[in-house]
This record gives C-alpha cells, structure tokens and sequence, in this order.
C-alpha cells in the first residue's frame, strides 16, 4: 500500500457522503438487519440502482463484484487513490475490494474504519489469515462505551487493530498513541486516521514496548485475550503467544508504570476460571501489588464447551476438515491446565496514589445502561468519598437517576417491600428497610447522614448509637453503588 497526502484527501472527498446513516437509508431496515446477520441477499437488491452510494456499499459491505465503470464514477478523481491505497483491484470489466471501508460514527462523528474484509458472507466459511485485521466487533463497541471521557492530555489505544478507539481517543486527548504487534494492524490503523483527518502516533510492538518509558493519563485496551491450545497458527488480533490468560495479567500489573496521577487503564478482558481458585482471588492477586483502585465487573460465564464452539467458529473451522479432532483438543487442554470455565468482562484500573486502594470485584450479568462509561468515571468520586473518613458526616445527596418502587397486598397501608434502583450506569438494585427509605429521602445535601439517622432514631424511638453503627455500612454500600453522592 502506497500512502500519500494527496491519495488520502482525494478519497476522503471523494466518500463524504458514504456515511453510516446514509447507508442504512438506502439499505432500510430489513437489508440491515439481514446484512447484521450476514446475509447480503436483501442488501443486493436494495443497491440494484447503481447509484454511487449503492456501488460503495455494494463493494465494501456486501463484498460484490461490481462493474469497473460503476466503481470509476463512484470513486470519480479517486479513483486511482482507491487502488493506490490497496481498497480494490480490477479484474477486466469488474472491480472488486480488497479491504474493508467501513463507515463509522456516533453522535457527534462521521469516521471511516479501514480493516479486512468480513469472512462468513452468506455462510461462507474460510479460515482466517493469521494476520487479519479485524474492524468494527460487538468487543470495540463494548470498549468504547466503557470507557471514560475526562478531556486529558495523552491517551494509549493498546492494540490498537484498525484503530476504532483511536478515533473516539481522539475526541478528548490532546495527543493519542495507538500501537499493535500486527504489521497490518498498524499499516490500516494508520490509513484508518489519515483518512479520518486526524493525528494519531501509530507505532508498532507488542504490549507496552512501544512506550516503555511513557505516561499517559487514559489507556483503554482490547487485548487478545483468546485462551487457546498452544497447536496450530495463531489469530494476532485474538491470541498471543503468552500462556493462558498471562496477556491480561501482564497489562494489569503493568499499568501503574504507565499511568500519570488519576490515571485510568480500562480493559475488555477474559480470564481462567481454575478449579478450586475463586476468580476473584485470582483477579485479586494481580491487582494488589500495583496499588491501583479497581473495579472489575464480570459480565459473562462461559463454559469451556461453549467457549471452543465460539472460537472455533471465529476462526471460520467450525465446519472445516478436523473440525471434530480440533474441538477435542481444546477441551483435552483445558482439562489438562485444571481450567472449569472462562470469565468475560472489564477491569477498570486508577491510580489514586491512596495508601489503601479501593478495589471492588463482582459479577453482574443483567443489562446495563450504555454507555457505561460515564458511571465509571463517576465511580472515581465515589471511591474518592469512600475512602476520605466519616461517611456520616458528609451531607449527602440522593442520586438523579433513583427511583423507588413499592409491593405489598391490595388496600394496605404500609408496603410489604420497598425497592430502589438506578437507571444510569449498571443499574444496581436493593431491598431497603424504612430506615434505609427514609435516609434516602432526606438526603438533599442539607444535613449529614448521621444528623439523619439521629432524627430517625428519635421518630422510632431507636438508640441512636446502635442506629448509626448498624447503618455505617449500608451508607457505605449506597454510596458505593452511586444512590448517594456528594
């Protein structure tokens, strides 16, 4: 691939208005759903047309061969940029793509994704090249909706594959480094921000090689994180060389080296579940030695039969000679490593510089409100009021996103049961007594908590003291899980 200034600024023109709602407007509802699941049937006869737009989305999305001429006005003056760039190639009077350029955005961008073209059209399977660069996954989008977005000074995309995180880093960090093992990863990363306009460092290296002797005050990591048999080639942009689930445990325990005072390193992450060892524990343990407040949440359990079907499939083997012989031997490995099942999830790492860092370790399956991110940035004030002292002398505020609901029989005039949730962040639930209720309801940033519970001890004629030594904790637990908040 020959990358110029020119060749970039000519196709950047040229696809200004092949953008994802420009897309999905001409695909409709259907196709891109089917397309989602796919299937390109329905996508090839809504660009029927020949329009520009329906030749680009027939040529990247849909993977068609198109006639040159139409791919010609399509890309119009860029079109020899297109092929400079090695986007297609023809082959007599067709053209065809040779990467994948992906319209990409949220609410404030239109960004284009430069990866490998997606395998698995219409139930094709074919096997991954080992240096494929994977593009937009249910994995980047999960990692951009976690992570937070404080304006800070320097940001590190870690593994950056074609560079999804890149771009969004780019929206609040005044300098962005974006680094991968893969050779390609770091060519199309690369093309991926030159096209978009916008400065990125891209370098090349495994893990923090690149930057060993950098901070930086954001990392947000995808890492591959693939725990599989050592035999046979290995995906880059899913597996390492590293035993297990060492890639994690390394990028955990190396981030307090890399990180500037209130820094945050956020990770999607896998990790063993061993026989006999509580995954917490094991979590734990790489944890404590950095000195680093951490929030790890383990969205997913997946057992080790479920776990190789998915990988497996992944790789495009699942119905590929062998098929059988290979999903053996990742259940044979695993039973030889004592492994019972893998855990899926985020860790979410700050450097508070606290002598006693807040670490707090959980599963939570339930749906959650995306993008997430924003709770995790506010879980560091709450850390913060966690970890200052007294919590019943604070003067507490009830958060915006509570709600109550009560339950009990028909015509009674107290509820049997009193419930609050959040509808922001994990959306975390509790029963509550009417002390907890009640507290609740009075915390409007005017008196403490302890001022609260007094009062409630004299309106049920409770001793005071044993009241505030009971409720300690459970102030501690709904600030910790945001009903309360300074």
């Amino acid at each position: 691939m020959t990358v110029t200034d020119t060749h970039v600024a000519r196709l950047r023109e040229a696809i200004a208005g092949f953008t994802v709602d420009a897309v999905h407007g001409v695909l409709g509802d259907e196709a891109w759903r089917a397309l989602a699941r796919s299937e390109t049937v329905p996508g090839l006869r809504a660009t029927a047309d020949g329009s520009s737009l329906s030749t680009l989305i027939r040529l990247f999305q849909l993977q068609a061969p198109v006639p040159r001429s139409a791919a010609e006005a399509a890309f119009g003056p860029a079109w020899t940029a297109a092929q400079a760039l090695g986007l297609v190639t023809v082959d007599g009077d067709e053209a065809r793509a040779l990467l994948d350029l992906r319209p990409y955005g949220d609410e404030e961008h239109d960004w284009w994704v430069v990866c490998d073209l997606t395998p698995g059209l219409d139930g094709r399977e074919n096997p991954r090249d080992p240096l494929y660069v994977l593009g937009i996954s249910e994995a980047s989008s999960s990692l951009a909706q976690l992570t937070v977005r404080p304006q800070v000074g320097r940001a590190l995309d870690l593994g950056t594959g074609c560079g999804v995180q890149a771009l969004h880093l780019t929206g609040h960090a005044r300098d962005v480094v974006a680094t991968d093992v893969n050779p390609r990863a770091v060519e199309l990363a690369a093309l991926t921000a030159a096209l978009n306009g916008l400065d990125v460092d891209v370098r090349a290296g495994s893990l923090f090689e690149p930057v060993a002797d950098e901070r930086f005050d954001l990392i947000c990591t995808n890492p591959p994180f693939v725990v599989s048999p050592p035999e046979g080639d290995r995906l880059v942009y899913r597996e390492t060389g590293f035993p297990g689930d060492e890639v994690v445990r390394r990028i955990v325990m190396g981030a307090d080296r890399h990180l500037n005072d209130e820094g945050w390193c956020q990770l999607l992450a896998a990790w063993i579940h061993e026989d006999g060892v509580p995954w917490q524990e094991r979590l734990a343990a790489w944890i404590e030695p950095t000195g680093l407040d951490a929030w790890v949440v383990q969205r997913e359990r997946v057992d080790l039969p479920e776990y190789a079907e998915m990988w497996l499939a992944d790789a495009g083997l699942r119905h590929a000679p062998g098929h059988v012989e290979r999903y053996d031997r990742w259940l044979s490995w695993f039973a030889e490593q004592g492994t019972e099942a893998m855990g899926f999830g985020w860790i979410t790492l700050r450097k508070a510089g606290r002598d006693v860092p807040q670490v707090r370790i959980e599963e939570w399956t339930a749906p959650v409100a995306q993008p997430v991110g924003a709770d995790f940035l506010a879980w560091a004030g709450r850390a913060d009021a966690l970890a200052s002292g007294d919590l019943l002398a604070h003067r507490w505020r009830l958060g915006t996103d509570v709600l109550q609901e009560t339950a009990g029989p028909v015509g009674a005039e107290d509820p049997a049961l009193i419930r609050v949730l959040r509808t922001g962040g994990l959306r975390p639930s509790r029963q509550v007594d009417t002390i907890e209720a009640g507290l609740l309801s009075a915390c409007d940033g005017d008196l403490t908590a302890g001022q609260i519970l007094d009062a409630l001890a004299q309106i049920l004629d409770r001793d005071p003291r044993e009241l505030r030594q009971v409720y300690t904790p459970v102030v501690a637990q709904l600030v910790a899980d945001g009903f309360l908040v300074d």
